[in-house]
């Protein structure tokens, strides 16, 4: 499989809508639920920038923060850098044995918890923004 050039990526819909009409395909709980952390993840990022990856809604800031994949029980949160990330609240609950990723999987009529959800996208920005968890050289004082 070829890697897509800049001119086929950018073809279609903006993800944004892409994401809309996904939300508004799904027809059940996990529509207003994706909807909702949508929303949340743009509360917590106002700069956040929708793409529309493997048929998936995906939230970026300086690199992927998370994915927001829908299943027939579960609406999955899978953060690309989830394990270098604290969860004091431990909403990880999915893709706990990974070295890499974790995951937030909400269930009909489960809630999460909108601030610690908003602090886990705030420090999944600060981590890419870092050099994604890779050290980064630091210039030696003159």
């Amino acid at each position: 499989m070829r890697p897509m050039t800049k001119s086929e990526a950018s073809a279609g819909p903006p993800a944004s809508e892409l994401i809309s009409r996904k939300i508004a395909d799904l027809g059940d709980w996990r529509g207003p639920t994706l909807a909702r952390m949508r929303k949340l993840v743009h509360e917590a990022d106002p700069r956040v920038v929708e793409e529309w990856k493997w048929s998936t809604p995906v939230w970026s800031h300086d690199g992927i923060l998370c994915t927001g994949e829908c299943y027939k029980k579960a609406v999955k949160l899978t953060f690309a850098k989830g394990a270098s990330l604290k969860d004091p609240a431990g909403l990880f609950n999915a893709s706990l044995e990974g070295k890499v990723r974790r995951a937030i999987d909400i269930h009909e009529d489960e809630e999460i918890d909108a601030a610690a959800f908003k602090a886990l996208i705030r420090e999944a920005i600060a981590l890419n923004g870092a050099g994604g968890g890779k050290a980064v050289a630091k210039k030696p004082k003159a």
